[in-house]
């Protein structure tokens, strides 16, 4: 049995970290902020229906009567002097930080290490802060803890109600009685032991505080509250051995690749709620460790990396398919934790269903009555947006890609193209499954729609799609969407050249990245949107991008795009919504929370760099790629049989249960699994 990850394979040394204010980590019921100035301070926590959005947790020490700050910003008593941020650790269950406060007082030497342990707890709704202190003087020292709770506003928010962005605060609580609050029906609790304690030279004491919130009255007692981050971590443990037991070891001497790899699987690691209110368990957040976002876009759920979260999701994976569906995604964009549809119409949700059941089917199988109902839900989807021939009007920003400027609008290319692939899709679903459908009619009104596509929406001498708006005007945008209309077919030979060509630098490819529009497109290119207008990209689309390539044979172009992405994987926990591609980093302002779609550069690197491609019937095609070193994912668990691949610029080996399998004619493609196959 090849060795899995484990939460400790998820370590991120946060002073490589480059949006440190940003930083949260989450239990799968609880998430909190970490006040990256301090040592042990919080800002912020969301445990679904209750939000605290503006709260705060600060500590001051004092010792033989000396006060000590936690921190030196301005404005804190003592600053310049009080305890200082030396470092810290995050992983998908809790952040350590470690300070140090080293200081000659009246003639004496006073020096403390500090080491807090921030656990984000499942069993309540809130965290526990664990406080260890080391008195590194020759004598001993009186030391009293004293954290300062400021509640802020919280409130209960339905769970219906949590779409993209992080609840408000609330009407300011008030105090009840000691580190006890109240506003309204909401209850914020602070429960402390061994705040107090006499420390011998040479020895570390630890305090514990824990902060919670609930329902007036129906906090349980604060007893054992030493206990409660450990039974956090105990959860995670688990979530995290069954979520990970599917997915292959990255072992390589490319330098990047592997941080690269783990920072992804912990993005959607981050994502995955096991909260028991949920409409499904886990629950996939498109964002939410910020408490906005926790919401479920089918679009990014499936749209971005199927077969990667469909590893990590396992045998829940039609759940999370079926909750999609239950919502009308014609009338909505992505379902609120309790499964009620969220927002507008999305036009890219049903090639994204069909993404994910094709994942699934791949890996689990189908069944032929799901197929049916799924066809039925893309109908449906489909038959919201006007017909304008065989292609779809898709509206205005307001349900494609939310650009600042007008352009990639109504009649596009992509993603009418993902139609024609939805259909192609669909049709094999139904044969590997059986299900009743009219597959000639589908793979035939397929061909009709990419040849329309094609027809009716390129442009010869801009070498480019068009966009058709009900008046009959076009436009163009030198958008990355055009690259998803390729990879779903719909280009000739000749039209896919003139896309590949300004995949280069000063167009799509800046040194960190992909812009999500050329910057030779002097009309939409702009630096204020980035995941959409230009100047960078949403997570997902840099990795997709070179998974095409790979998919397209162009491995030399696709690896050229991946390694500008793998400076994320040193500087980020978990991926951001999006990126800069001219530099290393995130806009300043907005949220940048994580994003499931941060899942994608997984999904590259296994399906495209590896070539390792689950098929619709249940079958596996392993196409390997050619490195810039040596590759190997270890141990990935598909049908009952474990996959290792090999690569490196002169060798490619494959092995099913340990027996190496010989690779098919031009050592590139071997097939393993299926219903009926054996390796």
């Amino acid at each position: 049995m090849p060795a899995r990850y484990t939460l400790e394979d998820f370590a991120f040394d946060l002073r490589q970290g480059i949006a440190p204010a940003h930083l949260w980590v989450g239990s799968g019921r609880t998430t909190v902020g970490v006040d990256a100035a301090t040592v042990c301070g919080v800002r912020g926590s969301f445990a679904p229906p209750y939000a605290a959005p503006d709260s705060s947790l600060r500590v001051e020490f004092e010792v033989d009567g000396v006060r000590i700050p936690d921190g030196t910003r301005a404005g804190i008593a003592g600053a310049g002097r009080g305890l200082l941020h030396a470092e810290g650790t995050w992983w998908p269950h809790q952040v350590t930080r470690r300070g140090t406060y080293h200081q000659y007082r009246d003639g004496r030497l006073m020096s403390l290490g500090v080491h807090s342990t921030l656990t984000p707890l499942h069993e309540q709704a809130g965290y526990a802060l664990r406080i260890a202190v080391r008195n590194r003087a020759d004598h001993p020292v009186t030391l009293t803890v004293r954290p300062v709770l400021d509640p802020g506003g919280p409130c209960q928010v339905p769970l219906g109600e949590w779409g993209w962005s992080p609840p408000t605060p609330g009407t300011p609580a008030s105090e009840v009685g000691r580190g006890r609050w109240r506003a309204g029906d909401v209850a914020v609790e602070l429960s402390t032991e061994d705040l107090s304690q006499v420390v011998p030279a040479g020895a570390e004491v630890d305090v514990v505080l824990a902060v919670r919130l609930g329902a007036v009255g129906e906090l349980p007692p604060a007893t054992s509250i030493r206990t409660w981050d450990e039974a956090a971590v105990r959860r995670w443990g688990a979530r995290a051995e069954t979520a990970l037991a599917n997915l292959p070891r990255l072992e390589t001497d490319v330098p990047g690749l592997d941080a690269y790899w783990r920072r992804s699987l912990a993005s959607g690691l981050v994502c995955l709620w096991d909260h028991p209110g949920f409409v499904t368990s886990p629950f996939v957040a498109t964002s939410g460790v910020d408490g906005g976002a926790l919401c479920s876009y089918a679009w990014d759920t499936g749209g971005y990396a199927p077969h990667t979260l469909s590893l990590l999701l396992g045998e829940s994976t039609p759940q999370v398919l079926e909750a999609l569906m239950a919502a009308d995604l014609s009338k909505s964009y992505a379902i609120a934790p309790d499964g009620t549809g969220l927002g507008v119409p999305y036009a890219y949700s049903g090639s994204s269903l069909v993404a994910l059941a094709n994942a699934m089917a791949a890996q689990q199988g189908i069944s032929a009555e799901l197929v049916g109902r799924l066809f039925e839900t893309v109908t449906a989807i489909d038959a919201h947006f006007p017909a304008v021939g065989e292609l779809c009007d898709y509206g205005t920003q307001h349900n494609l890609l939310e650009m600042r400027s007008s352009g990639w609008e109504h009649v596009v290319a992509s993603p009418n193209a993902e139609r024609a692939w939805s259909l192609d899709t669909l049709a094999a679903l139904a044969e590997a499954s059986g299900a009743g459908l009219p597959v000639t009619s589908m793979r035939e009104r397929a061909d009709r729609i990419r040849r329309a596509v094609a027809n009716d929406l390129w442009d010869p001498d801009a070498r480019w799609f068009a966009s058709r708006y009900p008046d009959g005007d076009t436009e163009i945008v030198y958008s990355i969407q055009a690259f998803d209309a390729l990879r779903s077919g719909a280009c000739t030979p000749a039209m896919a050249a003139a896309l590949l060509e300004r995949i280069r630098p000063g167009a799509f490819l800046g040194t960190y990245g992909v812009s999500s529009v050329s910057a030779e497109d002097d009309v939409h290119y702009e630096l204020g949107d980035v995941d959409w207008s230009g100047g960078g990209a949403y997570t997902g689309e840099g990795p997709l991008l070179a998974l095409t390539l790979w998919e397209r044979g162009e491995p030399d172009l696709a690896w050229d795009v991946l390694r500008r992405l793998l400076w994320m994987g040193e500087h980020f926990p978990y991926f951001p919504q999006e990126h800069y591609c001219d530099r290393p980093g995130t806009p300043p302002v907005g949220r940048r929370g994580n994003i499931v779609a941060g899942l994608a550069g997984a999904e590259a690197i296994l399906t495209g760099l590896a070539g390792l491609r689950p098929q619709p019937d249940g079958s596996l095609v392993i196409s390997p790629g050619t490195p810039p070193g040596h590759v190997t994912l270890r141990g990935l668990r598909f049908r009952g049989h474990d996959v290792d691949v090999h690569l490196s610029p002169t060798d490619r080996e494959v092995a099913v249960d340990g027996q190496q399998i010989p690779l098919e004619e031009g050592g590139r493609t071997v097939v393993v699994g299926g219903r009926d196959q054996k390796p």
